[in-house]
Formats: structure tokens, sequence, C-alpha cells
């Protein structure tokens, strides 16, 4: 059975029945559209009853095997890059399920960088690796990525040191956490670009499309993505809703469905959720948990998806305005109708306003809650879980939480998903729990580590300029330092050539 296609969601004719190595490289459409499958491989309960007993990686590719067939990627080959993603994570469960509070919490933040986008950026490093072994862009790939904190971290620890991957990320000026920074800024790999870019997310963000938008930078570079843009995220995300819904089942043989509260930005973890209840997981709810940036609270709860101004809060990765995996979800909204879609987006980008009533916004209801938490509230449920349940909340975490109390969810068929470890955000935790629990060495080492990082204009071009010398000068001291090795190596077989003669010459005139 071949693998499965995709396309783009704003129905470009060059970007349709595209195979999962292409979309990968490619990471966005050429139209600014994002890569949505042709169809959604359906399972069975009883194909699902079957993955009971097996590990999380085991589950990982029986899951992205219903995507990725042998066509596009060996099985014995996925079987090592999913292995090989997951050894890096320090629970044996990769993505543990804990009770707390009369529900679930899916803890998501035991990989590198503490944080959920582990999960899909470990993966998506080795796919890349593997694509570029195998012939693709002649082995040569440059990622841009735009980070409102924890994308940043995760991409970088999945692509440093990889042969042939330049990986710049672009992050606000002052909008991440310190630690955030730090373990993007602290990695001392040639290959890895930090960029302080003078705005906020959405600025690093829209610089991202503009660059992916410009042909002649696009093709010069060889640009790739690792933003949830890039569908390869989306697809490792949806393991852990098969996991957990296996996990939250063993223990409560009556509950037949799972509701999801997944604190969001840009909807690219609950999107995840999506597709797995479309693919057949017995998902109830899926709850969009947002802080006081609401743009898709107001969508679910008013039809509105209007963008305003980022607002700074104690949950710097959710604050963003415009939810770029959104679009996605829009695509199948409209009926998986590309004019339709691009009609939408067309008007957002020239009024930043979208506004649905009506079926359209019944229908989203049916596949979504929503609910918002401001800070105070946020900062109240983390400590509550503290006091109570003796269990730490990242500011995000709490949001998710917050968002089942208001919305009556709280019961043994909820999960709630922690995306970040709380020792991230000390500051912000800090006002809720004080003294704090002592963090994790790995943390604690970040603060007497060199740091290196570059700083852009909020400008396109400017940054697109900083890819580029970036590129020619890594490669001009690697090829630097690969001569002078080869002198090297060039010296020492003659010395070692002729210390062998001399041997030789040694012994023929000792037996005379």
């Amino acid at each position: 059975m071949p693998s499965i296609t995709y396309s783009s969601t704003r129905g470009c004719e060059t970007q349709k029945n595209m195979s999962f190595r292409d979309v990968v490289m490619s990471g966005l459409a050429h139209d600014r559209g994002l890569f949505v499958p042709d169809s959604v491989p359906t399972l069975t309960m009883e194909e699902i009853e079957s993955w009971r007993s097996l590990s999380y990686a085991d589950l990982a590719v029986e899951v992205m095997a219903k995507f990725v067939d042998e066509d596009q990627v060996p099985r014995k080959k996925l079987k090592d890059i999913v292995k090989r993603s997951c050894a890096s994570f320090r629970h044996k469960d990769v993505t543990p399920v804990v009770e707390k509070g009369g529900h679930y919490i899916l803890e998501l933040f035991h990989g590198p960088t503490f944080a959920f986008k582990d999960v899909a950026l470990q993966m998506l490093g080795n796919f890349f690796e593997y694509f570029l072994e195998t012939g693709s862009n002649g082995g040569r790939l440059a990622v841009l990525g735009a980070t409102s904190g924890d994308t940043g971290s995760a991409a970088i620890y999945g692509l440093r040191g990889k042969k042939g991957v330049d990986c710049v990320i672009l992050f606000p000026y002052g909008r991440v956490s310190e630690i955030q920074e730090r373990q993007m800024t602290t990695v001392p790999d040639s290959n890895i670009h930090c960029v302080a870019v003078e705005g906020t997310f959405d600025d690093c963000q829209d610089i991202v499309k503009e660059s992916f938008a410009n042909k002649e930078f696009r093709e010069k570079v060889k640009l790739g993505a690792v933003n949830s843009i890039n569908w390869c995220r989306v697809l490792a995300q949806t393991t852990y809703y098969f996991w957990s819904y296996l996990r939250v089942t063993d223990e409560n043989k009556d509950v037949r469905t799972v509701n999801y509260s997944v604190p969001t930005g840009n909807f690219g973890d609950i999107l995840a959720g999506y597709y797995s209840k479309r693919m057949g997981l017995p998902v109830g709810k899926l709850i969009v948990a947002t802080n006081e940036n609401d743009i898709l609270h107001r969508f679910f709860s008013k039809g509105e998806y209007h963008r305003y101004d980022i607002a700074e809060t104690i949950s710097p990765s959710m604050d963003i305005c415009v939810s770029s995996n959104f679009e996605r979800y829009l695509y199948h909204l409209a009926g998986d109708d590309p004019t339709t879609l691009a009609s939408w987006m067309e008007a957002f980008e020239a009024t930043g306003k979208i506004t649905l009533t009506g079926k359209k916004l019944e229908e989203a209801r049916k596949d979504f809650l929503s609910a918002r938490a401001d800070t105070a509230l946020t900062l109240q449920t983390i400590k509550e879980y503290y006091e109570k349940y003796d269990y730490m909340l990242c500011p995000h975490s709490a949001v998710g939480v917050s968002a089942i109390q208001q919305l009556g969810e709280v019961n043994k068929a909820t999960v709630c998903l922690a995306t970040a470890h709380d020792a991230k955000f000390p500051d912000a935790c800090k006002r809720a729990v004080d003294p704090l629990p002592t963090p994790p060495p790995q943390l604690s080492k970040l603060f007497s580590m060199k740091t290196r990082s570059s700083k852009c204009p909020n400008d396109a071009s400017v940054v697109q300029a900083f890819v580029e010398k970036s590129i020619e000068e890594r490669i001009a001291k690697e090829s630097a330092a690969g001569s002078r090795n080869l002198q090297r190596k060039k010296t020492l077989l003659s010395v070692g050539v002729v210390a062998a003669i001399a041997m030789v010459v040694f012994q023929f005139t000792k037996r005379r």
C-alpha cells in the first residue's frame, strides 16, 4: 500500500499529491499554504486494542506507518529513526500518564529540552538526516524556524551536529524566559545560529513565511522548516494521544472516550488530537485552552478569528495572535475546498479577520471546546496543585488544567497535556510557589555556560542575508579545517613512510 500523499491547503497546482519526503523537506507550500494529507487512514478498535501492550516507540512506529509506508521510509529505517528519537528521553515511557486532582496529566516534558516539542523534533531531525543521506536537496538543508520559547531549543537539540544542516532560529528579543533563551544560545555546534529579532513571535513567524515565499532565496539555501507548519511534527505528536488513551483505559475499563485539554498557541499540538480522532481514536472533547492571547477561544465561542496585538504573559510559548496550524483545520472546516480556504486566508491577511457563523461555527464547536485562563487563574491553579497534590505545573500546563475546571470536565476520562517542565519558568512559578522545588541539574547548569547569539531587526531581507552569510562562513571554516586535517594526515603519512624506510634500512644494515 503506497504512503499517504499531501497537497497545499491553498490549492497550488504544483503542490498537489506530494510525497512524505517532499513535504518534510519543503515545510511550507510555495503558495504559503500548509500541507495536509489527501486522505486520513482509518483504524478499527480491534487494531487499536492490539497496540495496548506496545512500548511507546513501537506504538509510534505503528501509528506513523499508517501514513508512511515502505515507498517513503523502509520499515526497518522507520523503526531505527523512532527508537533513536525516543532514546533521548529521560523516562522509559517517553510520555508518562499520571493521575492528579481527579483527572490525568500527560507529561510531555521528559525530553532533552524539557518541553513537548522534543517528541516531534527529535524525530524530525532524524528524518532530515535520513532524507539528506539518501539524495534529498543534494545533501544540504537550511532550516529557518521561529520560536516563542520551546520550539527553538527543541529544534536545536534535534539538529545540532547534523551533517549538511544549518539551523537558524529566530526568537523575539526579551520575550522568552531566561532558561528558554539559554537552552538555545549555549549550544556551541557550528551549524546552530540563534537570532534575537526586535519584535514579537508573530513577527518572527512572518519572516519565516516571507522567506519561504521568496523563490530565489528558498532555492539558493535549500530552505526547510521545523515549526509546526512542517507536517512531520503534527504526525509525530499523534502517537501520544493513542498512548494516553490506552493508559487511561488500562486503569478505567468503563471509560469509552477520552477528553483532552491542550494549552494552545500555534494549534499544532491539539491538531494532532484532531487527526487522531479522525483516524478512529475514541476522542471525546478536544479543549482549546488559551491565555490572554485568546484568538482561538474567541473563534470557538463567538466565531471571530480576529487578530489583536499580543499581550505579554507568564506563559510566553502561547503568546501568539495568529495560529499558523489553524489553517489546516480551517481547510477541513471548508470541506477540504482549497478555493474557499484561500479566500478566507486572503481576507484574513488583508483585514486581520475571519468571521464564521451558522452551520460552520456549529460544526467547529462539535470538534472543539475552548476556555481562557488569565494570569490570576493560572497562578491560582499552580498554587492549588502544589499545595493539594504536591505537583508543579508550568504556566502553560496550568492553563490547560484551569480550562477543565472552568468547563466542568475534571474526571477520570480527561487528560490535560503538560507541555513543559515548571523549572523552565521560575520567575512565573515563584509568584505562586515560594520557595520553588529544586530544578533539574540539566537546567541549573545553563547559567554557568557561555552563550552566543546574534541580533537582527524585524526585517526579512536582513534575516535572509544573515542566513546566507552564516552558511557561507560555516562552510568556509569547515573547509579550512578539512584542509588542515588533510595536510596533517599527509604529514603523518609521510613521517610514517620515512620511519618505515628507516627501519628497513636499519634492519638491512644490521644483517650485514
